[in-house]
C-alpha cells in the first residue's frame, strides 16, 4: 500500500528540483521551516491544508496540480554545466513585419537576471517600434529542458524578473502565446501573468506538439513558421 505522505513528499522534491530550489529557498518562500520541508520530503510529516497552500504558493502553482499526474525525476536542475552554451546562443527572434507577429525560441535554461535582460532588451528593442496593442508575440518555450531531456520551469529569480518584462510588453502586445514544456510550466506562467497584469492577454499552450503548435498557428492565423514547427 502506498503511503500517501511519501508519495506527497516525492512530488513536492521533484516539483522543488525542476523550478531549481533548494529546501531552505521553498521553505523561505513558503513562509516554513526547512527542517519542515525536509520532513515533508522524507514522507515523515502530515501536512495541513494551510500548508499544502502556502508550498503550492511558493511553487507558483495551484494546489490541484499538487495532485495531478505530470511526474518528473527528482534530480536538482540549474547546476553549472547547463550554461556551458552561452545563453544568446540559444535563443532565435524573427520579427514578421505583414503579419506584426514577434516570435521567440529559448533552448535551454536561463541562469537570472542577466539571462533575462538580455531577452528583455531585445524583445522590448523591437517593441518600441510599434504602437499599443499593435503586436503579437509567440514565445516557443518547448526546448527549456534540463542536459537529461527533463522539462524545467523558471527558477524564482528568473520568474520573479519575467513579471517586470511582462508588465512592460503589455503596452505593445495584442496577445502573448506561449508554448509550454510541461503543464508545471503552464501553472507557473499563468501565475507570473497574474502578477504581471498580462492575464487576458496570455495564453500557455501545452498538448501534444503537433496540436499545440496547430492551436498557437490558428490564434494568430499563420499556416508555418520558420523555426517553431512540430516534429516530423
Amino acid at each position: 500500500m502506498i503511503d500517501i505522505r511519501i508519495e506527497f513528499g516525492q512530488r513536492i522534491k521533484e516539483l522543488r528540483a525542476r523550478s531549481g530550489m533548494s529546501q531552505e529557498h521553498l521553505a523561505y518562500r513558503a513562509g516554513l521551516d526547512r527542517s519542515y520541508i525536509s520532513g515533508v520530503e522524507r514522507g515523515e510529516r502530515n501536512v495541513s491544508i494551510v500548508n499544502i497552500e502556502k508550498i503550492a504558493s511558493a511553487l507558483q502553482i495551484s494546489v490541484a496540480y499538487l495532485f495531478s499526474g505530470e511526474r518528473f525525476s527528482p534530480t536538482p536542475a540549474y547546476h553549472p554545466k547547463e550554461f556551458i552554451i552561452p545563453f544568446k546562443d540559444r535563443v532565435q527572434y524573427t520579427l514578421d513585419p505583414d503579419k506584426r507577429l514577434l516570435s521567440f525560441q529559448v533552448n535551454g535554461l536561463a541562469s537570472g537576471k542577466h539571462d533575462v535582460e538580455y531577452m528583455s532588451n531585445i524583445v522590448l528593442g523591437i517593441c518600441s517600434a510599434y504602437s499599443k496593442d499593435e503586436l503579437d508575440v509567440l514565445v516557443d518555450h518547448r526546448g527549456m529542458k534540463t542536459a537529461d531531456g527533463e522539462p524545467v520551469v523558471y527558477s524564482p529569480e528568473v520568474a520573479e524578473r519575467a513579471v517586470q518584462f511582462q508588465q512592460e510588453l503589455t503596452a505593445y502586445s495584442k496577445k502573448v502565446i506561449v508554448l509550454c514544456n510541461s503543464e508545471f510550466m503552464v501553472e507557473q506562467l499563468n501565475h507570473v501573468a497574474k502578477t504581471s497584469g498580462i492575464y487576458d492577454k496570455a495564453t500557455h499552450l501545452f498538448a501534444k506538439d503537433r496540436d499545440m503548435v496547430g492551436k498557437a498557428y490558428e490564434m494568430l492565423d499563420i499556416h508555418d513558421h520558420q523555426f517553431i514547427r512540430t516534429d516530423k
